[in-house]
């Protein structure tokens, strides 16, 4: 089996097709793993682990999005031998994306499906907040309205002292992050959303679909920026669905 400290994944023999999936700021691959054993047995999620973070903690964190786009390009080429999907949330749908439009533009491997969750259309995105250029606190403190930290986690000052560079870095990849106008994307899309989501509107959403000549779906679920984790159940239920579609001609 391949091997990389990309990707935290369990191979099996019965799989058909991987899914990658992409982090939101800060996120650690490890909070996808579950997915495993909840998706059909024949997917195989891969999670994207970025250097600074999990079982790479002591490594840089990137803070150019052309240069980890490129790195990733590799990574996943690596492991194209099954058909594959892209799914990303928040920061990791904006990497899915432009990994995707890498790929198309240099003619490799595509992800057959591209699954983009709390992330508006890349050219309806709002004015940055620049929050990677807050000082400590004041960076802790909007994550807290964010409400996708463990308030616990950030009550510890020494651990998020740790935490922080990566998340800084994260969040420079999104706000410094400056959208070309490029070849639509041949594949199909699904967008997810939450309703109670203040940093998003039904227009910021449905604009996904001028970045694929595809259909591009909408599904929306009850809950805020992180809907992903009370609507689990539902989110997983939408991916059962779009991975369904996935044609396995290159077995």
């Amino acid at each position: 089996m391949h091997t990389t400290p990309w990707l935290l994944r369990q191979a099996g023999p019965q799989r058909r097709m991987r899914l990658f999936c992409f982090a939101y700021a800060g996120g650690n691959a490890a909070s996808f793993m579950p997915w495993q054993a909840e998706l059909d047995v024949d997917i195989e999620v891969c999670a994207v682990q970025l250097p600074g973070r999990g079982g790479r903690f002591g490594e840089a964190p990137y803070t150019s999005m052309s240069e980890l786009v490129e790195t990733l390009a590799g990574v996943v080429g690596a492991h194209a031998d099954l058909p594959f999907a892209f799914f990303g949330h928040s920061l990791g749908a904006l990497l899915a994306f432009e990994l995707a439009r890498y790929l198309q533009r240099h003619q490799r491997a595509m992800p057959q499906q591209l699954i983009v969750s709390g992330c508006n259309a890349p050219q309806m995105r709002n004015p940055s907040a620049n929050l990677h250029l807050l000082g400590d606190a004041a960076l802790i403190e909007e994550l807290r309205k964010y409400n996708g930290t463990p308030a616990e986690l950030l009550q510890h000052r020494e651990l998020m002292e740790l935490l922080l560079p990566s998340i800084r870095a994260d969040f420079s990849l999104a706000e410094t992050y400056v959208y070309q106008p490029g070849a639509l994307l041949d594949l199909p899309m699904t967008a997810l959303a939450g309703r109670r989501d203040p940093r998003t509107s039904a227009e910021q959403v449905e604009g996904w679909q001028k970045e694929t000549s595809n259909i591009c779906r909408v599904e929306w679920f009850q809950g805020d920026h992180f809907f992903l984790n009370p609507e689990r159940a539902g989110v997983l239920e939408v991916l059962r669905a779009v991975l369904a579609e996935v044609q396995c001609s290159p077995c």
